[in-house]
């Protein structure tokens, strides 16, 4: 996608923060991404590293795989870690009486 300049028009690369011809600043596009939210469906503990996976866009396999290894070798850190995610995350919101399928 092309970037240009708003004050002077300039053509500019991508990772431009100002104008190289005017010094204006370039305003930065959001990509709006999925929110970081502990699903109430197809969680194995608490959530968190399917959280994690929807947010990022990651495998969950891979994520789970990830976080037992690092549980082993961490000596318990990472375990302390996912207690403050669990605790720090925020749950799906509850669906509506009467919706069907539910998760949709």
């Amino acid at each position: 996608m092309a970037v240009y300049c708003t004050r002077c028009g300039n053509a500019l690369p991508p990772s431009a923060r100002f104008c190289s011809n005017c010094g204006a600043a370039v305003p930065v596009a959001h990509i709006a991404g999925k929110p970081l939210m502990r699903p109430r469906q197809g969680r194995q503990i608490a959530g968190v590293c399917l959280a994690l996976s929807r947010a990022y866009g990651w495998d969950i396999a891979a994520v789970r795989i990830l976080a037992v290894v690092a549980l082993l070798l961490s000596s318990g850190l990472v375990g302390v870690a996912y207690l403050a995610a669990w605790i720090g995350i925020p749950e799906e919101p509850t669906p509506a009486p009467g919706v069907y399928p539910p998760g949709v």
